[in-house]
């Protein structure tokens, strides 16, 4: 009962928040009000009251909801997936392609220099080289779901969001790949041997198979809607697909030294990518997809805001290290964005907005500082406090930069009804 209780007033929280923004004339985007309403349902909270099934008490409670989060994301990677449509890569691909690769290493490159610098001067025991190599890989990845969401929300359109959400797809193979060499390096640093299998072999083999997968199941997809005449049938088909490729892409086969398993997130973008350049019903299936997983979304920022660690801040080395890793790697994200997409040849606003639009960082960087717990408990800890303070600053500011820079970029149309709302509200003002 608490469970549901939880997940109920999670999503009430959420979506009353939003109204409560929008009459105090705040003009956040939903994705905000939801990570806000989650700080203030999770266990900093009203968990602190220690009411079972009012918000999340602890961060167990927010585990153990965890299966919504994965089952969003999917969704959301399902989604990203059609923005691959063939005859939109015919103009996007090629500049997708090198600002996808290019921003991710210069984010990379500029927290590596920034992170040693402060590691020569705090010294290795307090911010260790290997936690240094390992930040700045982390440091690669850009979360898609907020992005999406922001994009979504206000119906964007133009040069610069038909180049950021491939770009946001390509983001997770790409880190990936600088994540897993820069992991390899740093174990080797400890005192291991450098595996050239986890270096580059298992990170390649993982996008080959998630490639293969997404795709195998993406070609099924869109015969099996063929045997259906109703659209909800189809719909309900979809989604059927979208849960057995989450669960079929955790599946990990040890084959001698090098493993072969698939990303959750590279699998359902295949799939979406293939449905949607091989269904004639898929723009109508992805748009009755996009209502159908909107209180999921919804959901999914509200238990994430919820799960964000406010406890990080109580360490003040961690806040400097924190500080320094948050300003390298979004002057990262900007320059790399800024100059690949001015070798790449892309207008003016592209190269002004597109790095602010790629800031957001969540999900996959969680992962991958997860995964560097096996460094040990100093340099695992510190990866991950680190992380999470960025992830935090991220994905509060993340979705309200990625608003004001499309925008700017000219590429969101204020509502006629929020133009009169504000209207009236600055009439208001003026009386007052």
């Amino acid at each position: 009962m608490n469970i549901f209780l939880s997940i109920a007033i999670a999503l009430f929280s959420g979506l009353m928040l939003t109204r409560v923004f929008k009459k105090a004339g705040f003009n956040f985007p939903d994705v905000t009000a939801f990570l806000i309403a989650g700080l203030l349902i999770g266990p900093y909270g009203l968990g602190r009251l220690g009411v079972p099934g009012l918000g999340f008490n602890t961060m167990a409670d927010v585990e153990a909801v965890s299966l919504i989060n994965d089952t969003a994301l999917g969704f959301i990677a399902f989604s990203i997936g059609s923005e691959f449509r063939l005859k939109e890569l015919r103009h996007t691909g090629r500049a997708a392609v090198i600002v996808g690769i290019l921003q991710a290493v210069t984010a990379t490159v500029f927290v590596d220099l920034a992170l040693y610098v402060l590691y020569r001067n705090l010294g290795p025991e307090i911010l260790p080289l290997p936690a240094v190599i390992t930040l700045g890989a982390i440091a690669s990845a850009t979360a898609p779901a907020a992005t999406l969401m922001v994009v979504r929300q206000y119906k964007a359109k133009g040069p610069v969001t038909s180049l950021l959400l491939p770009i946001v797809a390509l983001d997770d193979a790409v880190g990936l790949i600088v994540f897993s060499v820069s992991f390899g390096i740093a174990r080797a640093m400890l005192g291991g041997s450098l595996d050239v299998y986890s270096i580059a072999v298992d990170p390649l083999l993982e996008i080959i198979c998630s490639v293969i997968l997404g795709g195998a199941l993406g070609f099924v997809l869109s015969w099996v809607e063929k045997l259906f005449y109703s659209n909800t049938n189809r719909l309900s088909m979809t989604i059927s697909f979208v849960f057995l490729t989450i669960a079929l892409s955790r599946v990990e086969i040890p084959a001698g030294p090098v493993k072969f398993s698939s990303s959750t997130l590279l699998v359902c973008m295949m799939m979406g990518t293939v449905f949607c350049n091989v269904s004639e019903f898929s723009s109508d299936i992805m748009t009755r997809a996009e209502k159908w997983t909107s209180p999921l979304n919804a959901l999914f920022f509200v238990i994430s805001g919820a799960a964000l660690e406010l406890g990080v801040f109580r360490h003040p080395q961690y806040v400097v290290i924190g500080i320094v890793y948050i300003a390298a790697r979004s002057l990262g994200k900007y320059f790399g964005a800024r100059e690949s997409s001015r070798a790449a040849g892309c207008g003016e606003n592209v190269r002004k907005y597109l790095g602010i639009a790629l800031l957001p960082q969540a999900g996959v960087a969680l992962g991958m500082c997860n995964e560097a717990m096996a460094l040990g408990e100093a340099e695992g800890g510190l990866i991950r406090n680190v992380t999470l303070m960025g992830v935090l600053i991220y994905e509060l500011v993340g979705p309200l930069l990625t608003r004001n820079a499309l925008t700017k970029a000219g590429e969101i149309a204020e509502k006629p009804a929020e133009k009169k709302s504000r209207n009236r509200f600055r009439a208001a003002e003026q009386r007052h």
